[in-house]
């Protein structure tokens, strides 16, 4: 266990702002970073109770994470808004919180609810660096003594490294993000498709569980950039891309795959379920309205082929080449339908 402030010297503070920094700057891995600061958290600071909560940009709320650097699973229901109580406050403004008297902050309230503990004191610190507030380190009654100033300092280093340590994990994730994912569409692209496919693939012969793909070719997409020209074309790619993300459950996999081919991969999911849904996908999409380019309005329809593991083999290129074969038979037998 680490000294206490008060017995420890000079030279152990600086060892520990080193460990400290070579911690969250030695990693580009997001989960690890979170990780640490919650380790050092535990070690270092002498209160009641503590939380790391993490913003959640799109949603504009915090969400507790867990010691593997994720969401909490037992506190997912108890999700912050900005500008809402100690963390949310602090995350909105930017600024240290330090409440020493409970009784007298109203903010306190909803950061009381749910504990079994009386909230008597809190801290609250912005994990914020360049870009804003990343997250905020929640403190309930902390013991207060004549090392007080000190150990709050040293949280302040602590929040200034792990918001160092978030950015450059962010930008790291983000970058990554990019080389797997379609610029126009915003799907994922045809290289990651290979990929999560062999990586489906092995789960499924491992859980001995089943496995669909779906080829899905637009129906005469060439018409739309003759007519209407490429940049016209590609918008329209985009929000026939966002549509099937729309229509596909949250464990399906959405990739356009070139041109105006796209694949939906549906792990778990046997060849009978996966045409039911398909065939509702298809119908849905084939109703859908797409507004492009100033006013003009385009329905569009689709071929696709299923193919299923493991029935149509067990390797990437068997599954692609099965469903691919299959739409093509759809395509050359008058379009418009889903066949498995």
């Amino acid at each position: 266990m680490p000294k206490s402030v008060a017995s420890r010297g000079p030279l152990d503070d600086l060892r520990v702002f080193h460990e400290l920094a070579r911690s969250l700057t030695s990693t580009l891995d997001l989960a690890s970073v979170l990780r640490s600061i919650l380790e050092y958290t535990e070690q270092f600071i002498d209160a009641e109770l503590w939380a790391l909560l993490i913003v959640d940009p799109t949603r504009q709320e915090l969400y507790y994470a867990d010691v593997d650097g994720g969401e909490n699973p037992r506190l997912a229901s108890m999700r912050i808004k900005m500008g809402e109580g100690l963390a949310g406050w602090v995350a909105r403004y930017g600024e240290t919180l330090i409440i020493p008297e409970a009784a007298t902050d109203p903010r306190l309230s909803a950061a009381a609810q749910g504990q079994n503990f009386k909230v008597r004191s809190a801290i609250g610190m912005p994990i914020r660096g360049r870009k804003g507030t990343h997250g905020v380190l929640e403190i309930f009654n902390p013991h207060f003594d004549d090392q007080s100033d000190y150990n709050i300092a040293f949280l302040h280093i602590l929040v200034d490294y792990a918001a160092i340590a978030i950015e450059n994990a962010q930008d790291i994730a983000r970058v990554q993000q990019l080389t797997i994912t379609d610029d126009v569409t915003g799907l994922y692209n045809s290289r990651h498709l290979y990929a999560v496919l062999e990586r489906e693939l092995e789960a499924a012969h491992r859980e001995s569980k089943p496995l669909s793909l779906v080829f899905l070719d637009l129906d005469r997409f060439k018409l739309i950039n003759d007519f209407h020209g490429h940049l016209i074309g590609s918008e329209l790619l985009g929000r026939i891309g966002r549509r099937i993300r729309e229509l596909c459950r949250n464990t399906d996999l959405c990739f356009r795959y070139g041109g105006d081919e796209f694949v939906i991969l549906m792990p778990e999911t046997t060849r009978e379920e996966a045409l039911r849904l398909s065939r509702t996908i298809h119908s849905n999409l084939a109703r859908s309205v797409f507004l492009v380019g100033k006013g003009l309005e385009v329905t569009i329809g689709a071929s696709a082929g299923i193919a299923a593991y493991p029935g149509d083999g067990r390797t990437v290129h068997a599954i692609l080449g099965a469903a691919d074969k299959r739409m093509y038979q759809v395509k050359s037998t008058g379009r418009g339908r889903v066949e498995a």
